[in-house]
């Protein structure tokens, strides 16, 4: 299958991306605009496109998942996420859940710079996403109550969002591979480092290129080798100086498939994310589902378990470091966490508006 603009994603996880498990039915694609919609900067747009997939009937319970940066509705379908969640007596079993998986503002098939407005386009952050998120969900689809929130990376963090924001709209949240703290520290650092390599080329002129920037896989490889894959599962498949040129050789022959004005967008889009200031306002059940050996969200600082101690009714997993996990990765692979999923499910109190 064609990769997903997330030229990050596609060349680190080497995840497939949209392998359909056999029994869980056929994704539906869908568009809704939302009429007038107003940016944190103050910008409007008259329509805003926002592009979801739904698996499994309104009829059932429903859940909204949210993808990472740089992905789509369509990288949640992989075979190591949607295949261990949405079939028959697994957690998500799309016969009694009705999964919502919107591409975010600037990803997809949503509204985004490379449309035609390049870096006209006004700059969203974080909050903007997930206020486009609830209105699809709530005038768009009708939706006025979810199950369960679940979300990676990035939509792990606007998971945190959806909590705080729209406490009494959810009966769980499972935010992944995130912390609810400040973008900071080697996270921020390497993120900074990355959009500056991309706009510092004379290609990107701007925003103006056009072609994409040379720069830009140097840029993507970087980062992604120092904060995604897992330093266990790095030594284990490259031990030899020979091994790891080898790798980096790989992928940086492997396409990039992403815009650049797209990409820089997705990415600065996390630069003012903070969930830290309002984790008491979380009234739904949470569990955060951690790796031990994630590297943009270090277990080690006690930030994590700081903030967890201001949640209500919140746990943390983490996932033990192995040569099988993947860093940052891991939590793409839902065989690491789907019975915690399920008992969190199990257990969660069925609450009203």
């Amino acid at each position: 299958m064609k990769a997903t603009c997330a030229a990050l994603s596609a060349i680190l996880l080497s995840v497939s991306t949209s392998v359909l498990a056999a029994d869980y039915p056929a994704p539906k694609q869908g568009d809704w605009i939302a009429k007038d919609f107003k940016f944190h900067t103050g910008e409007i747009i008259p329509e805003l496109k926002l592009h979801y997939t739904t698996v499994g009937e309104p009829t059932g319970q429903p859940v909204l998942v949210l993808h990472g940066t740089g992905g789509s509705g369509a990288s949640m379908l992989s075979a190591a996420f949607a295949g261990e969640l949405f079939g028959s007596g697994q957690p998500l079993d799309a016969s009694k859940y009705y999964i919502i998986i919107p591409d975010a503002v600037g990803h997809g098939k949503s509204s985004k710079p490379s449309d035609g407005m390049k870096t006209g386009f006004p700059k969203y952050n974080y909050d903007d996403m997930v206020e486009a998120q609830h209105r699809l969900v709530m005038e768009g689809l009708g939706v006025k109550h979810l199950r369960l929130v679940i979300g990676n990376s990035m939509g792990g963090m606007q998971t945190w969002l959806w909590g705080e924001k729209y406490p009494k709209e959810m009966d769980a949240l499972v935010p992944m591979a995130s912390q609810p703290t400040e973008m900071a520290s080697r996270n921020w650092m390497m993120r900074r480092i990355m959009l500056d390599t991309i706009r510092s080329d004379p290609e990107y002129n701007g925003g103006n290129y056009t072609s994409q920037p040379r720069m830009m896989k140097y840029a993507v490889t970087a980062y992604g080798i120092a904060s995604i894959g897992g330093t266990l599962a790095y030594q284990s498949q490259a031990p030899t100086a020979a091994k790891a040129d080898k790798m980096v050789d790989d992928r940086l022959a492997a396409p990039i498939t992403a815009d650049a004005n797209d990409f820089v967008y997705q990415w600065e889009s996390s630069h003012d994310y903070n969930a830290g200031e309002k984790l008491e306002a979380i009234e739904a059940s949470l569990l955060l589902i951690n790796s031990a050996d994630d590297e943009r969200n270090p277990p080690e600082t006690g930030i994590t378990d700081a903030a967890m101690k201001r949640v209500k009714n919140g746990k943390l997993y983490l996932i033990p470091a192995s040569t099988e996990t993947r860093g940052h990765g891991t939590t793409s692979n839902a065989k690491f966490y789907s019975e915690q999923v399920r008992q969190l499910l199990q257990t969660a109190p069925e609450r009203t508006m």
